[in-house]
């Protein structure tokens, strides 16, 4: 249940990442062209250091959601079916027939 949660937790901040990289200024100025941002929104510095600390912050929490994975799936890995069987049982084994032999040559 938990990692469940995690793999979606990952997911959202792989695509939350993703956009916020992609709205970054670059050489091609990439998708802050089309997005139709106003720089007073992030303040007098524009966007760029605004999301470059919202870029840190996402990296950082993937890297520590990607390592708390790791370590749940290999607890996962470690644990057994057969950890959690219920070794009392009342069934009890049946008793093989006995057969007497019987010597019978011509």
């Amino acid at each position: 249940m938990t990692t469940d949660l995690l793999v979606i937790v990952q997911i959202v901040l792989v695509i939350i990442m993703t956009i916020a990289i992609l709205l970054q200024k670059s050489s091609s100025i990439g998708l802050g062209a089309y997005s139709g941002s106003n720089e007073s929104v992030f303040g007098a510095k524009g966007p760029n250091s605004f999301l470059a600390k919202i870029t840190f912050t996402l990296g950082f929490l993937l890297v520590v959601n990607t390592v708390t994975l790791g370590y749940m799936y290999s607890q996962d890995a470690q644990s057994s079916v057969v950890d959690d069987m219920i070794e009392n049982t009342n069934v009890i084994a049946p008793s093989a027939p006995v057969t007497t032999e019987t010597n019978t040559t011509k």
